[in-house]
């Protein structure tokens, strides 16, 4: 399959390249710097498109032709620093804005498959957060799950064949096993790798059980913990 990945570069946008370039898809990577990701040697196969994700310009001609889209953006920001002074090299509705642009383009140019990465702790699992999760939303990241509540509203109403992708805390920690998944909000912990998630965008390209669904994602502390729950 042919799949564009839009903020191709922050930690999970480069899981999911990572990924789908393992199954055997071709990739074409987008993001500002995406360029640096044919550093990798395993990535050299990859197109790589440094590009604004809100443009318009830049998005429609990526989106044509393409069987799938995978939507990974993100302010990578200290969250500390965007509560406090917003964010420098970002803008603060990137989410919302970039994934409307992404989903004004599949809509012209008739793609149909759509997988973005949104948050556990927005749409259907808002009430599923803990107390302690609660908080820190308020206090500490409130403008950034506000856009991306509107970002996953627009995945929602898009029409497409959709799946919005709910981890919970992204962590750096090397694994190569798919996450815990959930459609019912459940999680096994409120830690996830990165590279977990990377590897469930790459599948939710191809697996048609989780269209029109948001799947929660967490780590397994266990491998006998079994993966998925519908």
């Amino acid at each position: 399959m042919k799949v564009l990945v839009v903020g191709a570069t922050g930690g999970s946008g480069r899981a999911a390249v990572t990924a789908l370039v393992r199954r055997g898809h071709e990739v074409t990577a987008l993001s500002r710097h995406a360029g640096t990701l044919t550093a990798d040697p395993t990535l050299r196969g990859v197109r790589t498109v440094d590009g604004d994700a809100t443009d318009p310009a830049v998005v429609g001609p990526l989106v044509a032709g393409q069987d799938a889209v995978v939507v990974t953006l993100g302010i990578s920001e200290s969250a500390i620093r965007v509560r406090l002074r917003g964010p420098a090299g970002t803008a603060p509705d990137v989410r919302s804005r970039g994934t409307r642009t992404v989903v004004d383009a599949m809509r012209a140019h008739g793609v149909r498959r759509l997988v973005v990465q949104t948050s556990y702790g927005v749409g259907e699992t808002r009430d599923r957060l803990s107390t302690a999760m609660r908080v820190v939303f308020a206090l500490l990241l409130r403008p950034q799950i506000a856009d991306t509540e509107v970002q996953h509203a627009l995945v929602r109403d898009s029409g497409l064949d959709w799946v919005s992708v709910q981890p919970v805390n992204l962590t750096d920690e090397a694994a190569d096993e798919m996450p815990f998944t959930s459609t019912t909000g459940d999680v096994q912990g409120y830690k996830v790798a990165r590279a977990r998630v990377g590897q469930f965008l790459a599948a939710a390209v191809e697996d048609d059980r989780w269209v029109g669904r948001s799947v929660a994602l967490s780590g397994v502390a266990d491998a006998s913990v079994a993966r998925s729950r519908a």
